[in-house]
């Protein structure tokens, strides 16, 4: 239907939809307003719960809550344009949505534009008027919806904790929100009994409403039912956010879709904002009435006259049934993967321990195959943050934290340990912080994978605890000199001896294959104190070694002083005696000569000692025979060229001696 705007025309006036324009738009407009102004308060809200505290399951509650207000009011808008359209067609003035209108054309012709003002007036004309072809409705639709997806997404998280037990600010909500949904379900029965040809975008809008007031009754049950244990009421808080969600996807997609049809101001417009997940929300449900009633009404296909619908209608039962059938066979069916082994269950009594591939057993719930582990390896710390597997790190990034082995600052994969000790004579007790590892299986026979999943709910979990046990109980009878020195050896064997037979004693199915001390030391908070007191230790040895070697060095050259002593007066006691046989003996040899020579012996031995003591001498002969009268005559005859200083000398000693 066209006309031009601003003209009445006689049919528009006796057609319903167009006498009741200008009330609807009122209506429209006071919904549109109370609608946003709810969802900027809850908006707000949500803000502040977010800043001071995040993790509340009020933030998702109250950021829903508004992001469905807010497409509520997103769908009264588009509503309120077509009833202005039709208002206008009668040359009524419809409602506005602003609480003030401002009349731009009586300042205009009031005071005079000076000419940037009046470029900038001209270029705001043909903005509006190329916003005018585009459609002012479609992008107010998507903008809206678009803001309310952003809102659901940011309330999005799944992590919340378990909310607190409902108290008095709970009640409030909840009396609010009863109000509300009640006041709304008053609101979408009265439009859904409106005659489509007196109000056609009733139906729609009554669709939206119910999409609020399904967020609303959803958020009384998170509300009234937590108990600071559940973690469900939390879950549900973010989980109905799906319903806006998808509601604001789809009225943004439709309003997309509606820029790029033709947009005429002659020709009456129609209602964007229609949605197949609002309508959905009925009772009794009929998802495909919606899609039956757009394709019959925008297509003329009539899905009823289709036999290919129908025989499909009639067999759609049967089938699934059939399907539903085969499909709760197959669950007897059961895949055990390489790594693992499969505990089959008839009627939850064990039947037999099936190794990996393909077997046939009863469907569920008769039937029922549970999974355990085939010959792998796990490694399990005695505490609990250690227990898992180190993240992988890159070859050539930092080290990883579990690569810290110095145990001057504290590690996640260490607990404290009390054994005994001794200060100042009595016992006491001392504390050292340890790693131990338990790399483990579960046995590969059948008893043992039976034992493993019917004997303990946690595998994990027991080996954890009967390690601290036999820990506790092995440390109280060793003492800080003992684990640091040399029983650290021996711990390793003996932990994993003691944790093996308890294993054993409980029927675990267990096997303890290698039991790793990675360390043993005093907690890291003493590291300081202990490196002293290692230093103090090690230079009291160093000055104990010194001192001995001191003494070792002056206690050996004293013993070499005294041996060479000992060893010199040895020597000149053997030298003396030597001296005095040798003296003895010529005195024997010349007693025994004087004996046989007599007085020329005597007169030898007195020439040979005065030669001794002249030989070296410068002595002065006197010749008594020689007168003062007699010139010295020496006798150069004995004497010939060249002269022999030797053999002169030699010729010449007979004479001296002679001379003597």
């Amino acid at each position: 239907m066209s006309f031009s705007p601003g003209t009445t025309d006689p049919d528009f006036a006796d057609t319903p939809r167009f006498q009741q324009s200008l009330l609807r738009s009122r209506q429209l407009a006071r919904v549109v307003r109370l609608s946003a102004l709810a969802a900027l308060l809850l908006w707000l809200g949500a803000l502040l719960v977010g800043v001071f505290s995040p993790l509340s399951h009020w933030l998702p509650l109250l950021a829903i809550n508004a992001a469905t207000l807010l497409l509520l009011a997103a769908a009264g808008r588009s509503a309120w344009t077509v009833s202005k359209w039709r208002a206008e067609a009668l040359g009524q003035t419809a409602a506005p949505l602003a609480l003030w209108r401002k009349n731009s054309q009586a300042e205009a012709d009031d005071e005079p534009l000076s000419a940037i003002e009046r470029g900038l007036l001209r270029l705001g004309l043909a903005l509006k008027d190329q916003l005018q072809r585009l459609g002012f409705d479609a992008l107010w639709l998507a903008g809206l919806s678009l803001l309310a997806l952003l809102v659901v997404a940011q309330a999005w998280r799944l992590d919340l904790p378990a909310p607190v037990a409902a108290g008095e600010g709970n009640w409030i909500a909840v009396a609010l929100l009863a109000l509300s949904a009640f006041g709304l379900v008053v609101i979408e029965r009265h439009l859904s009994s409106e005659n489509p040809a007196v109000w056609p975008e009733a139906a729609a809008l009554g669709a939206v409403i119910r999409v609020v007031v399904a967020v609303q009754v959803l958020s009384i049950v998170c509300l009234a039912l937590p108990d600071g244990e559940r973690l469900w009421p939390a879950r549900l808080a973010v989980l109905m956010g799906v319903l806006p969600g998808l509601l604001a996807l789809e009225l943004m997609i439709r309003a997309v879709l509606s820029v790029f049809s033709p947009q005429r101001p002659q020709q009456e417009p129609e209602l964007v904002a229609r949605s197949l997940v609002a309508g959905s929300l009925q009772w009794p449900p009929r998802p495909l009435a919606f899609l039956h009633g757009e394709l019959h009404q925008r297509f003329g296909i009539d899905l009823r006259q289709v036999w290919a619908f129908d025989f499909m209608r009639r067999a759609a039962l049967p089938v699934l049934a059939l399907v539903a059938l085969v499909g709760w066979l197959l669950t007897g069916v059961s895949e055990v993967a390489l790594d693992k082994r499969g505990i089959y269950e008839r009627f939850g009594n064990p039947q037999a321990v099936w190794q990996p591939g393909l077997h046939v057993g009863l469907p569920w719930p008769f039937g029922k195959v549970l999974s355990v582990d085939n010959g792998q390896v796990h490694e399990l710390a005695t505490s609990g943050d250690a227990a898992l597997a180190d993240p992988l790190a890159d070859a050539e990034g930092p080290a990883p934290a579990a690569a810290n082995r110095l145990w001057d600052a504290t590690h996640v994969s260490e607990n404290a340990q009390v054994i005994a000790g001794a200060s100042g004579g009595p016992q006491s007790f001392q504390i050292v912080n340890m790693d131990v590892r338990f790399i483990y299986r579960i046995g590969l026979d059948d008893a043992a994978a039976l034992a493993a999943t019917y004997h303990s709910t946690d595998v994990a979990v027991l080996v954890r605890n009967i390690a601290n046990r036999v820990l506790v109980r092995d440390f109280a009878s060793r003492t800080l000199d003992g684990v640091l020195g040399a029983e650290r050896e021996s711990i390793g064997q003996d932990v994993g001896k003691a944790v093996q037979a308890d294993l054993d004693r409980l029927d675990s199915g267990v096997e303890i294959l290698v039991t790793s001390v990675e360390a043993i030391h005093p907690p890291a908070g003493a590291a300081n104190a202990y490196h002293g007191v290692q230093a103090a230790q090690i230079t009291a040895q160093a000055l104990i070694a010194r001192d001995r070697g001191k003494a070792a060095e002056q206690s050996s050259q004293a013993r070499l002083n005294a041996t060479a002593l000992t060893d010199k007066a040895s020597a000149s006691a053997r030298e003396t005696d030597a001296k005095a046989r040798v003296a003895e003996l010529r005195f024997g040899a010349e007693r025994s000569a004087w004996q046989q020579a007599g007085q020329a012996f005597l007169l030898e031995q007195y020439l040979e000692h005065l030669g001794k003591g002249l030989g070296k001498a410068n002595s002065l002969i006197i010749d008594h025979r020689l007168g003062a009268g007699q010139a010295p005559t020496l006798d150069l005859r004995s004497y010939s060229f060249p002269l022999d200083p030797s053999a002169a000398k030699a010729a010449a000693r007979p004479d001296q001696e002679r001379s003597h």
